[in-house]
């Protein structure tokens, strides 16, 4: 259903950590402008655990209302509690959302069995389709490729975010799951080769500051030109690397200001770029081609 460079975008704020909706409403134009195939809205990037569920859900709403349905709107709608993921979803799902991302309750860690009642509970209750989202290296939770077909049976789970940056994990998976089940890498460092293996998306936190390349890598990648999508791909190695220097998205919200489509803002417990890090995330930000 979504194929291509999808940006988990993050939720531009003000120097007070306030949402700063005019920042918001450019860079989805942004997006529209430089070809991302979708926008992730709330997903971890954006901050989803440290807005409120008020914001959470005016914030889909925004992006949605922005788009104007010139392209996809993913809703970030996971939570560490199944009540709370639903009542998220059903708020994305009532502002129009395309699908929603469900990440695995970080902190709980809780059993296979506990991952999948909680995501068929979430499925279940709200009739959109949705996307799983594993990311042991935040949540310390992961969710199994068994795990995750038995989820794919589910009639409107139709996809995972695999960030673990494991490309075996991506044959596991489709060893296991129907060819219709959405493969999406949430790892932008191996994201090239997970698309030219079969995969049918990066969910890409580059994306924020370089979406015509990794639109274009990704395109080269699903067409199977590997040279060419490798080619891509070098000149933004540095960034895949760079933009995570320090906790994401602390360096992609730096590089963001750095390009004048953001303000200077980000909540705590996350703090502003450490000056000793900014040379190399500039390095990498010349590297691409953005200054």
């Amino acid at each position: 259903m979504f194929h291509g460079s999808m940006v988990a975008m993050i939720t531009p704020m003000g120097a007070d950590g306030s949402l700063d909706d005019d920042a918001l409403r450019a860079l989805v134009e942004f997006h529209i402008r430089r070809e991302s195939d979708a926008i992730v809205a709330v997903g971890t990037t954006g901050e989803s655990a440290t807005l409120d569920e008020e914001e959470h859900c005016a914030v889909i709403r925004q992006v949605i209302e922005y788009a104007e349905g010139r392209l996809p709107v993913i809703a970030g709608t996971g939570a560490n509690s199944t009540r709370e993921a639903i009542s998220l979803t059903e708020c994305a799902k009532a502002a129009g959302a395309d699908a929603c991302l469900l990440v695995t309750p970080y902190y709980n860690k809780p059993t296979q069995e506990g991952l999948y009642l909680h995501f068929k509970a979430v499925a279940e209750a709200v009739d959109i389709p949705q996307i799983l989202y594993n990311v042991p290296g935040r949540t310390a939770c992961d969710m199994l490729p068994e795990t995750i077909a038995r989820l794919a049976d589910v009639p409107n789970i139709i996809g995972v975010k695999e960030a673990t940056g494991d490309l075996s994990r991506l044959q596991k998976l489709c060893a296991l799951c129907d060819p219709s089940f959405e493969l999406y890498s949430g790892d932008d460092a191996t994201g090239c080769e997970f698309l030219l293996q079969g995969g049918h998306g990066v969910i890409s936190v580059t994306a924020n500051a370089a979406p015509g390349l990794m639109h274009e890598m990704s395109v080269a990648a699903l067409a199977g030109r590997r040279e060419e999508a490798m080619a891509v791909d070098a000149r933004l190695a540095g960034l895949h690397s760079a933009l995570f220097v320090e906790s994401s998205p602390i360096p992609v919200k730096w590089v963001m200001w750095k390009l004048g489509l953001a303000n200077k803002g980000i909540r705590l417990p996350l703090t502003w770029l450490d000056p000793a890090a900014e040379g190399e995330v500039e390095r990498a930000m010349e590297q691409a081609g953005l200054v």
